[in-house]
């Protein structure tokens, strides 16, 4: 009988967590999940093994994981960052926790999924051997975490990659993130506030997201790397609201009624080379065509 990989996903309740199980599934793989929430009814999966616990605790997160994994992917995190606190210790903390405990169990990969807010306010397009200057907690809690894991790749051979992910889209992510609200808003046809939308952002499908953690998982070049997800195609923020009133007939965006941070960066995107190099990947979703079919999604079609 062929012995079944197994993999831990660490934030295996979330958005991209939930896309990442149900793809491990059909591939055949042993899914568990740690969170410290139960996964929502729309992204419940019977075939997951969900654990609950905090992966700040070090005690319970010993006690929570008894099985080696092949894979380790660490998804988790604290997503409201309006607690500076439990954000910190939920992006860095908790990392650092999941190491003391995967250098002695050794997992074939280990993924973190770092975030393009690790660059800061460097001028794009994104080369992951620039030096990075993060602004929000969030954002320094992820670069402390990268460069936690890079030193014990480079002093026990730690096998980690970090995927620095840009904007991820789809159906069933949370209604309270960027796309979604104005989705929500536009098939409701309620006035909704929004920038003047004259920043560009980069957004990657979460199918095309899922394909680069596996291609990380299975790849032989992909440990100690650093890699930028996203499409190096960036999009206009009043151009993607515009194209989802075209297709919802609905929506009243009140332009410049939320003000630009001073700080804010207007175009954000990577450079996707290193990507194509090592893992041999590439987004194949073309934005339009998923934004449509997420559209569809919260259209109930």
């Amino acid at each position: 009988m062929k012995i079944r990989k197994k993999i831990l996903i660490v934030g295996g309740t979330g958005f991209i967590g939930y896309h990442l199980a149900k793809r491990a599934i059909k591939r055949g793989w042993q899914v568990t999940s740690i969170s410290s929430r139960k996964p929502k009814k729309i992204r419940n999966l019977k075939k997951v093994k969900y654990l609950l616990c905090d992966i700040t605790n070090f005690k319970l997160l010993k006690k929570c994981i008894h099985s080696k994994f092949k894979y380790v992917v660490n998804l988790g995190g604290y997503v409201d960052h309006s607690n500076k606190k439990k954000t910190f210790k939920s992006h860095y903390i908790g990392v650092t926790n999941l190491t003391k405990i995967f250098l002695r169990t050794r997992p074939v990969a280990f993924i973190q999924m770092g975030s393009s807010g690790e660059y800061g306010n460097l001028r794009s397009p994104h080369h992951e051997n620039s030096k990075c200057n993060p602004k929000s907690v969030y954002a320094k809690a992820k670069l402390l975490s990268t460069k936690h894991l890079v030193k014990i790749y480079k002093e026990d051979n730690f096998p980690c990659i970090i995927l620095r992910l840009y904007l991820a889209y789809g159906p069933k992510q949370d209604t309270n993130r960027f796309l979604p609200v104005i989705i929500k808003g536009c098939i409701k046809d309620k006035k909704f506030p929004c920038s003047n939308g004259n920043q560009f952002r980069d957004f990657v499908h979460v199918n095309d997201v899922v394909n680069a953690i596996i291609k990380s998982l299975i790849s032989k070049k992909s440990k100690g790397q650093i890699i930028n997800i996203g499409t190096g195609k960036p999009k206009k923020i009043r151009s993607i609201i515009n194209y989802v009133r075209r297709i919802t007939k609905g929506g009243h965006p009140q332009f410049g009624k939320i003000k630009l941070r001073k700080d804010e960066i207007l175009k954000t995107y990577p450079n996707i080379k290193k990507a194509k190099k090592i893992i041999k990947w590439i987004p194949k979703i073309s934005f339009y065509k998923g934004l449509k079919s997420t559209i569809n999604f919260y259209n109930g079609k």
